[in-house]
């Protein structure tokens, strides 16, 4: 199964603003999609589950999908500061 370490690049970590795009985006695809830190795994389609992650800027999340571009996206998002 496809996945990707990334760091969190939002100024905030993965809170409301970041965790609710990237959980719209997320909820796109048919395709589950996970993040996971520091042995803790949720459902990237749910804002709720992101933020309980606790990801701060610099923190390292993992996102995994049998869909690669889904894995590409996502990821992608995590790096960027989505608070800008």
């Amino acid at each position: 199964m496809p996945s990707k370490t990334v760091t969190v690049g939002s100024a905030v970590g993965l809170h409301a603003r970041p965790a609710a795009l990237i959980a719209a985006a997320a909820g796109e695809y048919d395709d589950d999609i996970t993040l996971s830190m520091d042995g803790e795994s949720v459902d990237a389609a749910s804002s709720l589950l992101i933020m309980t992650l606790g990801a701060e800027k610099g923190h390292e999340v993992t996102v995994t999908s049998d869909n690669e571009s889904a894995v590409d996206e996502i990821a992608g998002m995590i790096e960027q500061d989505l608070d800008e």
